[in-house]
């Protein structure tokens, strides 16, 4: 298999990747060094994020100050700005819903925020917006059971399917000609690869951020279909989360508590569950490579 420092500058040019997010540091924590490597390698990158994460807690004290805190909003735009430019999202969408905030809190009652908009308007939003960017391929967030359950996730996950179907209707009386997504994964966190994060912070004898609770959550290993090789690119991940300034903590153990040599060692892969394909993607149950494995620009 060819690695990332193999593949021609334009390996895959004409073809076109939608994520969808559900707020600014999302991005940068789920599938980034797979978005950076496709963009450096032709392919046009897309991010929907849902909302402008107006109820992020300031994690990183340096910029817990009175300024942030007031124009946070304004700020939380800038960030993502400086990580999407950094991963190489050729252009940023904003679903334009505000924050829900965490499960049963007050937020999710505002009337802007995102859990609170009918499903059906938010599924015409997002379906517009892959009318307008015609990606063969979208990545979003799977079934919240045993996950993370933030009201704006689970809302992601909601809208995701029935959005693409929305966009191929002809019938669809939504903005754009029809554009029929070719397939559709989520993305995945690997088990295996926090047990090895956990060992390694207990080799070096360092404290680990990987408590107990960690793996007695579901493991769902068994779903990845999906593994795309990264390496070289888990600096440009980690520079995108710092660009998070409020949202990231640059002494989190979580994030940056091993050397960064470890950490681009431990994470040269990122990994994701194949839903669908409306193309043989050719491999009778073999662990998939490439996100447009099976497609060809030139015939969709």
């Amino acid at each position: 298999m060819a690695t990332s420092h193999d593949l021609a500058p334009n390996e895959w040019a004409g073809l076109r990747l939608l994520s969808i997010h559900a707020h600014p540091d999302d991005e940068s924590s789920k599938g980034a060094a797979t978005v950076a490597k496709y963009s450096d390698h032709g392919v046009e990158a897309t991010l929907v994020c849902a909302t402008g994460g107006e109820e992020g807690d300031i994690l990183n004290e340096a910029v817990n100050t009175p300024e942030v805190i007031a124009d946070l909003p304004a700020v939380r735009m800038r960030e993502l700005k400086a990580a999407t430019d950094i991963i190489g999202y050729q252009t940023v969408e904003m679903l334009g819903y505000r924050d829900s905030g965490m499960k049963d809190s007050d937020a999710n009652k505002h009337e802007d925020c995102f859990w609170a908009a009918p499903v059906i308007e938010s599924t015409e939003r997002f379906a517009a917006l892959i009318r307008r960017h015609r990606p063969h391929v979208v990545i979003s967030y799977g079934d919240p059971m045993g996950g993370y359950d933030h009201p704006d996730h689970v809302r992601v996950w909601h809208i995701t399917d029935p959005a693409i179907a929305v966009a191929a209707s002809a019938d669809a009386d939504i903005e754009g000609e029809p554009w029929q997504v070719q397939k559709l994964y989520n993305s995945l966190w690997s088990r295996a690869r926090m047990v090895k994060m956990h060992e390694k912070f207990q080799e070096l004898e360092m404290e680990s951020p990987f408590e107990d609770w960690w793996f007695e959550r579901p493991n769902f290993d068994h779903l990845i279909t999906t593994r795309i090789d990264c390496d070289g690119y888990y600096e440009r991940r980690a520079n995108a989360l710092l660009a998070h300034e409020t949202q990231v903590d640059p002494t989190s153990k979580f994030w940056f508590g091993l050397p960064g040599d470890v950490m681009a060692e431990l994470n040269n892969e990122e990994c994701f569950r194949r839903m669908w394909s409306r193309v043989d993607v050719g491999l009778e149950g073999a662990t998939e490579t490439d996100l447009f494995a099976g497609i060809d620009p030139e015939d969709v």
